[in-house]
């Protein structure tokens, strides 16, 4: 019997092993994995840069804490802002903790100048923004917030494609806006450049911040290093965190130096955050994202994958309702049960993942191979098959 809590639904299988886009059961089972921990291992399993990378610094040093100068993190944040909008970084463990610096960063900003009164976070309701207590709240979903009462204020809510209620919802006490550009657990609902080029501007003439939580779209998932670069925009505050450490808890906010002048010593902290071990193993994933045409070929291999989930969809629009998503980031919006088909994937040995609004997603490494994706679409046909 199990000493953990029951907080998860875990599937009663465990992998004794992993490669690439594979893991394998101790029998030797062995299964695609289109998970990938949700979009965490953007290398994959194993990865042997990565080992490489974090066994060389595993053998120097591991934890100083952050009251010391930590070259590693130093030579990490220099990557992530000569690489995107951000002109610093405060780097956490994990996207729950990224977020919630989001917002911190936010309220410190307008404090600093002194607008105290604008403290309040406009998110879209029913988003998902982790499960910490503020974020729960964020995410304005009863689902998540039942039970954990009383009610953290300072958040109000717009529902999702609606300018009209967005707009409505700005008030002075309004210090930013926090959206995710492609919604993970949300659906995979990718909000459009349009809306994004005019989030930008209605934050410009309201004077508020723009975050952009990119903790599952960013790190080369979209094809982009970061997906709301489609729109060529800026935002002020980015929380990321998944792929960035390819398997190892990393977290960080990148923000334009405007904000980051509120962050004064003892504005904020973290033990673990911005660690050697993590460092280094955030500079090898940059390392591969950033390699020549990386990132193009993860463009490559998300337009044959759509195209093919496309034609899948076409024979069978009885099961298949959407193909939704952009980059290595998919989801296919079930017409039937989206439980009863991932058991259908899990049975032909594809590992995939429910999404809200009865999405399944895909979410293979981005160094996927083109004989990889084939294998999935003759499963997931196949699926689609017997589920008639």
């Amino acid at each position: 019997m199990s000493s953990l809590v029951k907080n998860y639904n875990r599937r009663k299988i465990s992998f004794a092993r992993g490669n690439g886009s594979y893991l394998y059961t101790k029998n030797g089972k062995k299964y695609l994995d289109f998970v990938q921990g949700i979009a965490v291992n953007s290398l994959g399993h194993a990865n042997n840069y990565l080992i490489k990378e974090m066994t060389k610094q595993a053998r120097k040093v591991w934890h100083v804490s952050n009251a010391f100068t930590i070259p590693e993190g130093e030579k990490l944040a220099k990557k992530l802002t000569q690489k995107t909008f951000a002109d610093a970084v405060i780097f956490q463990n994990s996207g729950a903790e990224a977020t919630e610096v989001a917002i911190k960063i936010a309220r410190r900003y307008f404090y600093s100048i002194g607008q105290r009164k604008k403290n309040r976070i406009l998110c879209i309701k029913n988003s998902f923004h982790g499960r910490t207590l503020a974020a729960i709240f964020a995410s304005g979903s009863k689902k998540m917030t039942e039970g954990f009462g009383p009610k953290i204020d300072g958040f109000d809510h717009f529902d999702f494609g609606d300018h009209n209620s967005l707009k409505k919802s700005i008030t002075s006490r309004t210090a930013a806006i926090m959206i995710e550009p492609i919604m993970g657990e949300g659906g995979i609902k990718v909000v459009p450049e349009w809306c994004l080029k005019e989030l930008r501007k209605i934050c410009n003439k309201k004077k508020i911040l723009l975050i952009l939580d990119e903790v599952q779209s960013g790190i080369g998932r979209s094809g982009k290093f970061l997906s709301f670069e489609y729109a060529n925009i800026k935002p002020d505050i980015v929380p990321i965190a998944k792929g960035i450490g390819g398997g190892f808890p990393i977290g960080a906010v990148l923000m334009s130096k405007k904000v980051a002048l509120g962050m004064t010593p003892g504005s904020h902290g973290s033990t673990f955050g911005g660690n050697p071990l993590a460092m280094s193993v955030g500079n090898a994933v940059m390392d591969q994202i950033f390699k020549r045409n990386f990132l193009k070929n993860v463009q490559l291999l998300s337009k044959l994958f759509f195209y093919e989930l496309g034609k899948i969809k076409n024979e069978f629009p009885d099961i298949i309702e959407e193909v939704r998503g952009k980059g290595l980031l998919i989801g296919l919006k079930m017409r039937v049960s989206n439980m009863r088909f991932i058991q259908k994937l899990f049975e032909n040995n594809l590992l995939t993942i429910k999404a809200a609004d009865n999405v399944i997603r895909i979410l293979p490494p981005l160094n996927v191979k083109k004989k990889e994706i084939a294998i999935a679409i003759k499963i997931i046909r196949n699926a689609c098959k017997e589920y008639k």
